[in-house]
């Protein structure tokens, strides 16, 4: 048994395949990067049944401010709380025309200049389980218990990320991933998961591009 252990210790750290495609469509990039302004990241709430993941949200958010700690990116839940209400899922703005609307409110404009809000980004979509197969068994027996089988899934993940600017009120860029992957999670005596990382890799295509906009050093 102490010979199957670091066996069954390295098949834990593989992964399953993953594919990933990146759309981008920048109108209007800076030169030199955003300077002292910050940049929101939020995700579409708009439906009572539909939400962006906010750990995915978060997740693009610390992958931009690690990569440039020159960035200040302001996190959602202050932001959100900072111009309540006007950001909850029932008021929040869906189209670049509403900005002049938005900052019609001078208590709004005024948040907005406090934080020093130049950029928001809207990340809408969501990651999808799919085509699960496979079965399993675990049980006890006179040598103690275990499990037997094989199962796969496949997940699917589609974002898009839409930037505003505030000083422009406008539109300035969108960037749309697809990623996909199996997973596999095969079990003799333990259940061993092969996990595609799908949402970490479209965060990753995500926020890289974003850098690209934000950032002066990329």
């Amino acid at each position: 048994m102490n010979r199957l252990l670091p066996v069954l210790g390295a098949i834990a750290l593989l992964t399953g395949c993953v594919t990933s495609s990146i759309d981008e469509r920048v109108f209007n990039e800076p030169i030199a990067g955003i300077g002292e302004s910050s940049v929101v990241i939020l995700g579409r709430r708009h439906a009572s049944n539909y939400e962006t993941e906010p750990d995915f949200v978060r997740c693009v958010g610390k992958y931009i401010s690690s990569h440039d700690k020159s960035l200040t990116v302001v996190g959602e839940l202050e932001f959100i709380n900072a111009l309540y209400p006007w950001f909850e899922p029932r008021t929040a703005p869906l189209r670049p025309l509403d900005i002049d609307k938005l900052l019609g409110h001078e208590a709004v404009a005024q948040k907005l200049r406090d934080l020093k809000t130049q950029y928001m980004i809207w990340i809408d979509g969501r990651t999808e389980r799919s085509e699960s197969a496979g079965s399993m068994s675990c049980g006890i027996g006179p040598g103690g218990a275990g499990c037997f089988g094989f199962g796969t899934w496949r997940d699917d993940s589609n974002y898009e990320a839409t930037i505003w600017d505030f000083s422009e009120r406008a539109e300035v860029g969108r960037i749309q991933t697809h990623t996909s992957g199996q997973s596999y999670m095969p079990a003799v005596i333990i259940p061993i998961p092969i996990i595609a990382p799908v949402q970490g890799t479209a965060c990753d295509g995500i926020g890289s591009q974003l850098l690209k906009y934000l950032s002066s050093n990329y």
